[in-house]
């Protein structure tokens, strides 16, 4: 494949950004599944590190991972080298053109080097001398569209022959993904479908993405209210009005305990309203697939003054927004 130029490689990883935001991917938080799958590459590979990754145009997030748990010196195996550094605290992330991972996703195949001391344009990479690497084998990991949305890789601290087997296996595990992405994206038709429905609802719905909550949808209420803001735009930059009274707090405290969160009697002023109004907000945890981490915060506001639904009323519109989003299998009690 003839290699990108450096326009279309910035257009391919903004891309692959918004993609993996889409998708729930865009962070660093670690999987269950991506780590058992990190963790089955490493096995049958035989390799001491194994990594599920996803690359943006920042930086590389590794949600799934496997290290030896030896200490620098040990051996990993019967015939495997020793560890030459201790990696139980090895990051989850890594800057966008960090090692090799970088260079099978530009090339949009798979990346065996034998020995990374063969290859003048590998073996001063940053990788070999922070961790010791000498061999890597890397396959690009696809979505069910066929997007490229980063790899999945392995290396060795000894120079191996990665042989035609091994390579068909990767290839083989890459795709075992494809299901999960599949289902990330059948619920988010699903939640699209609920969102048709919130838009006519008579009082703001917003859900947002991650720790510092990316705006993912807000209704016209919500915007009617509390202005109109740019998706995926950091929530509480973009809505300094709700931080000031404590919604992004309460938010927070949803998004890391997995538990929902209220906020009462918060006075605020909005756009759509001439007076100061008083406003409960429920923080609701949510996942974009079942048995996935905590991926955002559903926040519904409901109005304590000025509204022509009732309290209870409005109540009962959220209990209802609960439901049909556990229905999907969207969001927990606790993270797993």
């Amino acid at each position: 494949m003839d290699p990108l130029t450096s326009d279309q490689a910035l257009r391919a990883a903004e891309q692959r950004r918004l993609r993996l935001q889409v998708l729930g991917l865009n962070s660093v938080e670690a999987e269950a599944t991506f780590d058992r799958v990190a963790r089955l590459a490493a096995s049958f590979t035989r390799s001491p590190l194994a990594m599920v990754n996803f690359i943006n145009d920042e930086r590389q997030m590794f949600r799934g991972m496997y290290v030896p748990p030896s200490s620098p010196g040990e051996k990993v195996g019967p015939d495997s080298p020793a560890v030459p550094f201790d990696l139980s605290a090895l990051s989850r992330e890594a800057p966008a053109d960090y090692g090799f991972c970088p260079h099978a996703v530009a090339q949009g195949s798979q990346l065996a080097l034998d020995d990374v001391f063969d290859y003048p344009r590998f073996k001063g990479n940053p990788l070999v001398n922070d961790l010791g690497v000498r061999s890597y084998l890397g396959t690009p990991l696809r979505d069910n569209t066929g997007m490229i949305l980063g790899t999945l890789c392995v290396a060795d601290f000894e120079p191996r022959q990665w042989d035609r087997r091994i390579r068909e296996a990767m290839q083989e595990l890459s795709e075992t993904l494809l299901a999960d992405f599949k289902l990330r994206d059948s619920l988010l038709a699903q939640q699209q479908e609920l969102f048709a429905v919130f838009d006519g609802a008579p009082f703001p719905i917003m859900l947002t993405e991650g720790p510092n909550h990316l705006l993912r949808y807000a209704n016209g209420k919500q915007g009617q209210a509390f202005g109109m803001v740019p998706q995926f735009s950091p929530g509480r930059l973009a809505l300094p009005h709700l931080d000031a009274v404590g919604v992004f707090n309460a938010m927070d405290d949803a998004f890391h305990s997995g538990r929902a969160a209220t906020l009462s009697r918060a006075h605020l002023g909005t756009y759509d309203y001439p007076q100061p109004q008083e406003f409960d907000f429920l923080c609701t945890p949510v996942r974009t697939s079942p048995g996935a981490p905590i991926s955002g915060v559903l926040t519904v506001a409901m109005s304590v003054t000025g509204q022509a639904f009732a309290g209870p009323e409005q109540q009962a519109f959220a209990a209802n927004v609960q439901e049909r989003f556990e229905q999907l299998g969207a969001f927990p009690g606790q993270r797993p």
